[in-house]
């Protein structure tokens, strides 16, 4: 039951979230009190080893001595179990950042919030973003993101104002989530002067993150430097939101399929309901949840980082300076990542402001960096863009109940994907609901009309010009009470005055890096998004780790080594690994392929998910595998085995002898290989094999 709701969860009230943030505070100034007693007892002094001397640390032994006076820790077990519960939370470390607690002679410093630490009010309490909230609620946070409490912007650090108007509501989950990927005060490290950071991090998204805590963690000084929210895109507004919210409309479409149910012998009595205003709330408690990973404590406490939460701009090439600072690096990365873009409608920009800059009483066009707002459901949802993040979003809220139509200029759906297998994922969309309008050879405006629905949501007329019959252009009108525009996104290269460091950047594209993922600076590399090189969090990380070696270690990683594969978690998935055969016919090569419907597979027919294939691309004359899509229930699971295969340079043949659990989706990969198998069966080999038999008669 990991997905309940804990026990005295809030209402999202004012008196709510402070009283909850009131009993974390007690407990941290209890914590605090635990900790000034642990620090009296141990003695703190320089000390030697082999040569080298160590300041002001203290030994383990002098440790668990000490935690044993304390309340309910009377043996050696307990003391090392309450220390490193200390060392998890920041207190101190070992020297080296080597070890966990020992009852020995290793050394071990008590950490003084010197790599940055939310600040602390004059109760001696950890500031939290419940103290900037406001009771006199504003239109501006009572519309269509409910009546909860709102930021009180005169109060709010103005390094911390442009958060506090892009998320919303602010009830206690995303206080939590704020709290952990960006505390409203923070207080900077304070670097010595001269010193001189082996790695400074600009932008702490995932690629940034993973690159931050690899250097940290064998040995490196690293300054990592954000300035809106740890965890980037991928936390915050991409990945784990939306899967939050896929898999509620995931649950409401099976309760809603009644023929389905019925078939298996189930009935539900009345309309299955969605409280939509329920599904946010679990998406913003399950990602408050997940942000511990990502939060800034953990990364100075924990991880070892520097951290500076500020926008960082570069002043030469071994220099950035951040809230007044200047910081001196041998070594940087930039993982700024990238934004959404409108499209060039005319209106369109005018309108969006209000809710992007956090009025939820303006009109709603979102992008996937606002949607999460929401509370209410639009009852018409427009989505212009046919890309990943509208197909997912799109699948997902017509199911949760509003009506949605697509856009898209280019006749496709998912233009990377083969389209025959891509218009499987069109026509599950077709029957939950969806419309499409895949002709669109202009969007000519975008409008409100003036009338307001009872839930808030302003009404927008949409025009656009489409290709018709008989070559003749069709203008139509479309209202509705939401947009989201998923129509691209641009590499975040502006602001940071990367030219005065030497480096090179196309505003399209992003940075140029080379195949190391170094930019024109050679001390400073590219990660992630920015460098408009598959913009996926798992890429990020992958590049993340190649740097490290590069960077610091004299490595040689290249890029184009990388196997990367991807999914949409649309209903059913699609996901992808290696070559399309459009990019084998460009290099002038030849395939093979071999393909296994879930037609045939037990468990499809099962479950009743026969939509779907594995479909597998060998280079000619071999069984080397070049690329592999399977559409269906969990491909996004199921490419990781072709993906094993490929970079262990496994091939088809030998994927039809792995035994795979019976019955089960992944069956049909082997039976792909079967299929290859087959192929070698020449009429030689035939002739061979009926004159062994017949020596069996």
């Amino acid at each position: 039951m990991a997905d309940t709701p804990p026990a005295g969860s809030g209402d999202g009230s004012l008196r709510s979230i402070r009283s909850q943030s009131e009993m974390e505070k007690a407990s941290d100034l209890a914590f605090d009190k635990l900790v000034a007693t642990f620090r009296s007892k141990v003695v703190v002094k320089d000390r030697t080893y082999h040569l080298k001397t160590y300041k002001s640390c203290f030994t383990g032994e002098d440790a668990v001595r000490a935690l044993r006076t304390l309340d309910d820790c009377n043996t050696v077990d307990d003391a090392l179990a309450v220390g490193n519960g200390l060392m998890a939370h920041g207190v101190f470390e070992h020297v080296l950042r080597e070890h966990p607690l020992k009852n020995g002679p290793l050394f071990y410093r008590f950490l003084n919030d010197e790599r940055g630490a939310t600040a602390r009010g004059a109760d001696g309490a950890r500031v939290s973003w419940s103290d900037y909230l406001t009771d006199s609620t504003s239109d501006a946070v009572a519309g269509l993101t409910g009546s909860f409490p709102g930021p009180d912007l005169s109060s709010v650090p103005s390094s911390s104002v442009h958060v506090a108007t892009s998320v919303a509501p602010l009830d206690e989950h995303n206080v939590a989530l704020l709290n952990n990927v960006h505390p409203a005060s923070w207080v900077d490290p304070t670097p010595s002067e001269g010193f001189t950071y082996h790695l400074l991090v600009l932008g702490a998204g995932a690629g940034g993150l993973v690159t931050a805590a690899g250097a940290a963690g064998v040995g490196a000084k690293v300054a990592l430097v954000e300035a809106h929210m740890l965890g980037g895109d991928c936390l915050n507004v991409g990945c784990v939101p939306s899967k939050a919210l896929i898999r509620a409309a995931r649950a409401a479409s099976e309760l809603k399929n009644t023929s389905r149910l019925a078939d298996m012998g189930i009935s539900i009595k009345g309309e299955v309901e969605v409280d939509f205003g329920a599904v946010m709330t679990r998406l913003r408690r399950l990602r408050a949840k997940i942000s511990d990973n990502d939060s800034a404590a953990r990364f100075s406490a924990q991880l070892g980082c520097d951290v500076y939460l500020g926008y960082g701009k570069f002043t030469g090439p071994n220099t950035l300076v951040v809230n007044g600072q200047t910081l001196r690096f041998a070594k940087a990365v930039v993982a700024t990542g990238g934004y959404p873009q409108l499209l060039p409608i005319p209106g369109m920009k005018e309108l969006a402001a209000k809710w992007s800059g956090g009025d939820a009483t303006g009109p709603v066009i979102a992008t996937n960096e606002s949607i999460w707002n929401l509370t209410k459901l639009p009852r018409r949802l427009l989505v212009i863009g046919t890309g990943v993040i509208g197909m997912e979003l799109a699948q997902a809220m017509q199911r949760l109940g509003s009506s949605v139509t697509m856009f898209g200029r280019s006749g496709k759906v998912l233009p990377k994907e083969d389209q025959d297998l891509a218009a499987i994922v069109k026509q599950q969309m077709i029957t939950d609901g969806v419309q499409f309008r895949l002709s669109v050879t202009k969007y000519v405006s975008v409008e409100v009309t003036g009338a307001k629905d009872d839930l808030g949501f302003q009404e927008m007329r949409l025009i656009t010009v489409e290709a018709g019959s008989g070559g003749k252009d069709v203008t139509t009108e479309f209202l509705c009470d939401a947009i989201l525009v998923a129509a691209g996104r641009q590499p975040n290269v502006t602001g940071f005055d990367l030219g005065l460091a030497g480096v090179n950047v196309d505003v399209r594209k992003g940075l140029c890096v080379n195949d190391q993922l170094q930019t024109s600076n050679p001390n400073i590399f590219g990660v992630g998004d920015v460098t408009g090189k598959y913009q996926f969090t798992h890429s990020a990380d992958a590049q993340a780790r190649m740097v490290i070696r590069n960077a610091l270690f004299f490595g040689k990683s290249k890029f184009s080594n990388l196997l990367i594969p991807w999914a949409t978690f649309t209903s059913p998935e699609i996901a992808h690994v290696g070559l399309y055969a459009a990019d084998i016919k460009a290099a002038g090569k030849e395939y093979v392929t071999f393909e296994k419907s879930f037609e045939h597979n037990d468990r499809a027919i099962l479950e009743g998910e026969t939509d779907g294939v594995v479909r597998i691309l060998v280079e000619k004359g071999s069984d080397r595998i070049l690329g592999a899509t399977i559409v269906g229930p969990d491909a996004g699971d199921m490419i990781s085995e072709i993906t094993v295969a490929m970079q262990a340079g496994m091939g088809l043949g030998a994927l039809a002898g792995v035994i795979h659990p019976y019955p089960t989706f992944a069956e049909s990969i082997a039976r792909a290989g079967d299929l290859y198998n087959k192929t070698k069966l020449s009429n030689t080999v035939r002739l061979i094999f009926r004159q062994l038999l017949k020596v069996h008669r």
